[in-house]
């Protein structure tokens, strides 16, 4: 069977249900996905499942892989078709209100497929050995270029693009085509870490000898990226020293006012505290991936969905989603898991005035009533804009400024307005 070629259509069969060829063996519970995914993420799970079909009763004392391989990116190279233009089903179940594609959805599908490239890198190919258990550690970068039509078809395609001792970094690149041209709408990159599936322990991973120029430039690319991650690490204990404590003066000037003086605070300005939006949820069985834990492509869903609407009764038009800026999955969330996600605007830009950005915050918690805990499970950051076709029918639309209260928020606001800027502010 092709694994680097998925055809993706609008109804599939059930791991529940027996073969086509009336084999009554079924696949064992542990391999099981949940049944709220998307017809793209089930074909994914479905395939990596395939992968691993010798590992479904590996021995428990299975020995951990006992030798590196080294693979190119075109062994991992996987990609997606979806067939919008023929298949009405599969484009109304990913159509939004615009007649475009569902971000949200789309955002389940990338992660799903992060997960397959990584899966089919680390394989060894040895049915003796324990297989790796990998986490998705955070979303580096994603970026939409262009809108995203649901009336013509789709490709989705990535592969692993760098490897550390055990972790990996992913890009996917998602493509729109039609007759004449194809153009890449959105890009983003996932980086997974690798643990031992016995002891939970860092494992290392498979080597990667990229061959082509452009796989020898991504590689050198993510390499830079992953150096840069280590030394904003190192100069954030530092910044205090750096004039910071001024800036986080500055930047609770104007909250002191609102708190203290209400009535003369800047009309134009609103405290970050007055932009939050919160909901709950139980998690639930059918959430969960192959696993058993709940899907990232789930929560990266619901907080993006909390997200738009943090930024529309924000700015009171229709928003359009520009970027993931970052994504971090602190601790894994699992079946019945009460979850709390959180959401405010944590600062706006004015830099163009026919894009103004919306800088919106999502932290998750993982809720424990009987024992009085709450821990976070994963931060999101999302960039916005305004619809322009919403504001140009707005005569004397403006963005308000968010101003932080507390020294906390402040710094909350300047770490992300230090953080990598956006790689494309094209105008939408």
């Amino acid at each position: 069977m092709d694994f680097n070629t998925i055809r993706i259509k609008s109804t599939f069969t059930s791991p529940f249900e027996s073969s086509p060829t009336g084999d009554d063996e079924r696949k064992p519970l542990s391999l099981w996905p949940g049944m709220y995914h998307s017809p793209v993420t089930a074909a994914l799970w479905e395939t990596r499942s395939q992968i691993f079909e010798r590992l479904l009763d590996p021995p428990k004392d299975a020995p951990p892989q006992s030798e590196l391989l080294t693979k190119t990116p075109g062994q991992s190279r996987t990609t997606i078709l979806y067939n919008f233009s023929t298949d009405y089903i599969l484009r109304e179940q990913y159509r939004d209100p615009w007649n475009e594609v569902r971000i949200g959805k789309l955002l389940e599908d990338l992660d799903a497929l992060a997960g397959t490239i990584s899966v089919k890198h680390c394989s060894d190919d040895d049915s003796t050995t324990r297989p790796l258990l990998l986490v998705t550690a955070s979303v580096d970068k994603m970026v939409l270029k262009k809108t995203i039509s649901v009336d013509c078809d789709l490709k989705m395609a990535g592969a692993v693009i760098w490897v550390g001792r055990s972790s990996i970094e992913v890009q996917l690149e998602v493509t729109q085509l039609s007759t004449d041209v194809e153009t890449v709408a959105l890009t983003a990159n996932f980086i997974f870490v690798a643990r031992d599936s016995k002891t939970g322990k860092a494992a290392p991973v498979n080597r990667l000898s990229p061959e082509t120029k452009a796989e020898k430039l991504f590689y050198e690319e993510a390499e830079a990226r992953n150096k840069l991650r280590k030394l904003k690490k190192v100069d954030r204990k530092g910044t205090e020293e750096k004039g910071e404590k001024n800036r986080l003066d500055l930047l609770l000037a104007e909250g002191r006012i609102f708190c203290d003086m209400p009535a003369l605070a800047n009309r134009d300005s609103i405290l970050l505290r007055d932009t939050r939006l919160e909901n709950s949820l139980i998690c639930q069985p059918q959430q969960r991936n192959i696993h058993g834990r709940i899907f990232g492509g789930f929560l990266m869903h619901r907080a993006f969905e909390l997200a738009f609407s943090t930024a529309y009764t924000f700015a009171g038009l229709m928003p359009y989603f520009l970027e993931v800026d970052h994504v971090d999955f602190l601790r894994p969330v699992d079946v019945g898991d009460f979850l709390r996600f959180k959401s405010c605007v944590l600062y706006t830009e004015f830099e163009h005035a026919e894009q103004p950005l919306i800088n919106v915050e999502v932290v998750a918690h993982v809720t424990r009533p009987e024992l009085r805990s709450s821990e976070v499970s994963n931060t999101f950051y999302f960039t916005f804009t305004v619809r322009p076709e919403a504001k140009a029918n707005k005569n004397g639309f403006r963005i308000r400024k968010v101003v932080p209260a507390t020294e906390e928020e402040a710094r909350t606001i300047l770490e992300r307005m230090d953080a990598e800027p956006l790689l494309s502010k094209e105008t939408v």
